[in-house]
């Protein structure tokens, strides 16, 4: 069979992940404002801007089991920026850890998702965060007790850019090399907006990739929101031996609806009736635009 058959069914192949891996992102989009909105409360800013990461996480490059939450050899993932929990939720639902009606019970009473992950009270989640830096410790812990017990799960990390204003982020930047943790991997969604503005007003972690290149860790810098350069970061990451990794993602808080994109106002603000009808349409449209009945 000629060659060129060969790459075509490959590109084919691409393109159907592509379409799959970004019809999970737009369905955690949506699943995390019917939290938000739901709850008329949390963080739907940051939350949007993680769902391509989580899509792809989740869809194609964790060993992880829905109907085996705590299986010992599975892949971990820690949300260090606990806030956008609404994210992981949604991602964890479409994976089937639990019914996707549930999130209509966030921060609410009788519901089982906290405003933060909850490792006792939510199937899926790996690690209870919330104060911003202790995640990233706790997956560096994580990723050392593989090492001793000769396991081969990886640790995944996901970090906030506002979040790098923590000491505690740097005491494990360095415990991590020190360890050579080369089976954890961060990644910090730079969206360049915190709570009070933009991250270069309130406490800047600039330069984020020569700070962590300075702490031996191997950098990539990519686009938050493509597929390829997602893939292409973490099989890179997976090649790496001796010291952890990390990918800055340059991402846009609030991606994928329009009132919402860069917008240091929706980073922990729930949306209204008219508000969040709107932010569904652009997404289901967005759904229609590749061609997926929402």
């Amino acid at each position: 069979m000629p060659e060129w058959i060969f790459t075509e069914r490959r590109r084919k192949v691409k393109e159907q992940w592509k379409t799959t891996l970004s019809k999970a992102a737009l369905e955690i989009r949506k699943g995390a404002l019917l939290a938000v909105y739901s709850g008329q409360s949390g963080h739907p800013g940051g939350s949007l801007s993680i769902a391509d990461v989580l899509a792809y996480l989740y869809g194609k490059e964790m060993h992880v089991d829905s109907a085996n939450p705590k299986q010992q050899d599975r892949d971990r993932l820690v949300l260090s920026k606990g806030h956008c929990a609404p994210a992981l939720y949604a991602a964890l639902a479409l994976k089937g850890y639990f019914p996707k009606d549930e999130l209509k019970m966030f921060r609410r009473w009788g519901g089982m998702l906290q405003g933060h992950p909850d490792m006792k009270g939510t199937p899926g989640v790996d690690m209870t965060t919330g104060s911003l830096g202790q995640g990233i410790s706790a997956a560096c812990g994580m990723a050392l007790s593989a090492k001793i017990s000769k396991k081969g799960y990886r640790v995944y990390a996901i970090l906030g850019d506002g979040e790098l204003e923590e000491g505690e982020v740097w005491e494990a930047a360095m415990f991590a090399a020190q360890y050579k943790l080369d089976n954890l991997v961060a990644y910090v969604d730079n969206n360049g907006l915190q709570i009070d503005g933009k991250i270069t007003d309130v406490m800047s972690p600039l330069p984020i990739a020569e700070k962590f290149s300075a702490f031996n860790w191997h950098v990539t810098e990519i686009d938050g929101h493509d597929f390829d350069q997602i893939e292409a970061a973490y099989e890179e990451a997976k090649k790496v031996k001796g010291r952890p990794s990390v990918i800055i993602a340059h991402s846009v808080k609030g991606k994928g609806v329009s009132f919402m994109e860069n917008q240091a106002e929706w980073h922990g603000s729930a949306p209204n009736d008219e508000q969040y009808a709107l932010a569904i349409k652009e997404l289901d449209t967005a759904l229609v635009n590749i061609g997926v009945e929402p």
